[in-house]
């Protein structure tokens, strides 16, 4: 679906927010040039057309700017960053910044309202008081990683909310908002704009 969108992705500068470097080298497209910008570590790379950039999504331009990369793109790619940044306000600056970096874009979301919480693959998770979802993300064995304390699985939890079709419409107005769907119900949301 990705390359029918963007048929000439070969030809693209593209802006990852919250991507990894490793993730491009495996992945089945190659664009023109890749920037990841990862708050936490993007990855190392020696690859001429892929540029790990270490800085906040929320303050991309700012990030860019620091790291002397280039602040002009044709399409920004973002994959399950949006529900990671703190908040509704960060999240409004996180989709400005995607929005005037280039004028299109890709991106991706967990549902809300899937019965599955995916990070933890726990039904019904992101229901859960704070304390209980810390319990369970401290304790559940499908988690990726175990947090190594109690302290740190709160923090996992505060850091992951979820949001539904409402918000990404008004983080993305003029998006086409497209559906992943399993077994009929929607998994996750994708903003996406092509021209």
């Amino acid at each position: 679906m990705f390359t029918a969108l963007f048929p000439d992705i070969a030809d693209m500068k593209v802006l990852d927010v919250g991507g990894t470097a490793e993730s491009w080298l495996r992945a089945p497209v190659r664009p023109g040039h890749v920037v990841v910008l990862n708050l936490n570590d993007p990855g190392d790379c020696d690859e001429g057309w892929l540029t790990p950039v270490t800085g906040d999504a929320c303050t991309a331009r700012t990030a860019l700017e620091r790291a002397a990369a280039p602040m002009a793109y044709d399409l920004v790619f973002s994959n399950s960053l949006l529900e990671h940044v703190g908040g509704h306000a960060q999240r409004v600056r996180l989709a400005a910044e995607i929005q005037q970096a280039a004028p299109l874009h890709w991106v991706q979301t967990p549902y809300r309202y899937f019965p599955v919480e995916p990070h933890w693959l726990f039904p019904g998770m992101q229901f859960l008081p704070m304390a209980l979802r810390a319990r369970v993300a401290e304790r559940w064995p499908l988690v990726h990683t175990l947090p190594a304390s109690r302290a740190e699985a709160m923090a996992d939890v505060q850091w992951t909310e979820l949001i539904g079709m409402t918000e990404m419409h008004a983080y993305f107005p003029e998006s086409r908002i497209l559906r992943e769907r399993v077994l009929g119900m929607t998994k996750s949301m994708i903003a996406v704009r092509t021209r």
